[in-house]
């Protein structure tokens, strides 16, 4: 019930120094210097972090966990992830997506393959709704969705400017986003809108124009796959500067990179090179996506696999490729989401939060050990917990 780990430097995301600290149970009892071992009254387990640095578990904001795509047939549905695919990236807190496929992949799927994934020792949350319009919902309603079930946080991800899109209207995105607010307020969610942005010449004009036109606020969007070509992510600089958050998709590296992308850490220092505040800006890996490529007549012709082991290498190549202080490359995938979803429990290093926390090798930011709401999930790079059928 009782863990103590010692001499760690952490990183809360803020740095704090060498701290002890003590988990009882899913929760964290105490940050301190120096915590004594209480041995003489309750078993407790050390881990010695001398050496080492210690961050939150990261937070994912984008998974599709029951697989996705099939723009290329069936054979091209993507598998469902595995738990400790999910731990081995140091992600502790997930939110499962649908995409392209609102058909074969549905609602009470997802919301089932959430709450396995709690029982197996990751936090997961979900968003209603597919890349289609209207929005195919668990309840009927995207207010009832969000106000009757615990697990759906949010809505999409609803594509724009793409064309695998519904080509939504102006009309139809307000009426999503307003549904989804006062879901959101109702029920204390975030409520947000995930946009999935394609290689449209729209862009983000649409969203830009809601928050003209409407008082639907611009950080009520989580515009997402901003890196993805260089015009798409010049458009999401100007979006933030107007009060928005961007979202880089990390599942695109460089062995994979398509003429125009931008890299992640790249994109993380080109963006605070433009004065974009860091918490304006979060990583998620669309892991387990399938992330098709068209010709230029929209023709399938072929696919890679989203990852999320590119959550963390991204932030980590942002250290040390880029020269990021970790204080805040780290913030992209811990705070920061935490802060979009409003995951109050989650993102931060606290005395009373969960204790989802990543050890990592001081010099090489490797990922060491994963602990999940107090669970060892991952020692010494190696999974000690594993999914019901791994």
């Amino acid at each position: 019930m009782l863990k103590l780990i010692k001499n760690g430097e952490v990183y809360a995301p803020n740095y704090l120094g060498v701290r002890d600290i003590l988990i009882a149970d899913d929760k964290i009892a105490f940050i301190e210097e120096q915590i004594n071992n209480p041995t003489s009254f309750v078993p407790i387990e050390v881990i010695d972090a001398s050496g080492q640095l210690i961050v939150p578990g990261f937070i994912d904001s984008h998974v599709h966990i029951i697989g996705g795509g099939g723009e290329g047939g069936f054979k091209t549905r993507t598998p469902e992830i595995m738990l400790s695919d999910i731990t081995m990236s140091g992600v502790t807190t997930l939110v499962g997506v649908l995409g392209t496929d609102g058909t074969t992949r549905r609602m009470e799927s997802l919301l089932a393959k959430a709450r396995a994934l709690d029982e197996e020792g990751v936090t997961c949350y979900i968003h209603t709704g597919s890349y289609q319009v209207p929005v195919k919902t668990l309840t009927s309603k995207i207010e009832d969705d969000l106000i009757l079930i615990d697990k759906i946080i949010g809505v999409g991800e609803i594509a724009i400017s793409d064309h695998r899109s519904s080509q939504p209207t102006f009309e139809e995105i307000v009426k999503i986003a307003t549904a989804a607010r006062n879901g959101g307020i109702l029920s204390g969610k975030a409520g947000l809108v995930e946009i999935h942005v394609g290689d449209g010449v729209g862009k983000l004009s649409l969203l830009e124009e809601i928050i003209e036109k409407t008082e639907i606020p611009a950080r009520h969007f989580h515009p997402t796959h901003i890196n993805r070509n260089k015009e798409l992510f010049a458009a999401g600089i100007t979006y933030a500067k107007k009060g928005g958050y961007v979202d880089l998709t990390t599942s695109t590296i460089p062995q994979f990179l398509e003429e125009g992308e931008v890299k992640c850490s790249t994109g993380l220092r080109l963006m605070l090179e433009n004065d974009i505040p860091i918490s304006s800006i979060t990583f998620s890996s669309d892991g387990q996506a399938s992330l098709p490529y068209f010709d230029e007549m929209g023709e399938f012709k072929g696919l890679k696999v989203g990852k999320t082991d590119s959550l963390f290498r991204e932030v980590r190549d942002a250290v040390l490729n880029e020269k990021i202080p970790l204080e805040q490359a780290i913030t992209v995938i811990t705070s920061n989401p935490a802060q979009v979803l409003k995951l109050s429990q989650k993102g931060n290093i606290q005395k009373g939060k969960d204790a989802d926390l990543v050890i990592l090798d001081k010099e090489t930011l490797t990922i060491q050990t994963v602990i999940a709401k107090g669970q060892i999930m991952l020692a010494q790079g190696s999974p000690l917990v594993k999914g019901t059928f791994e």
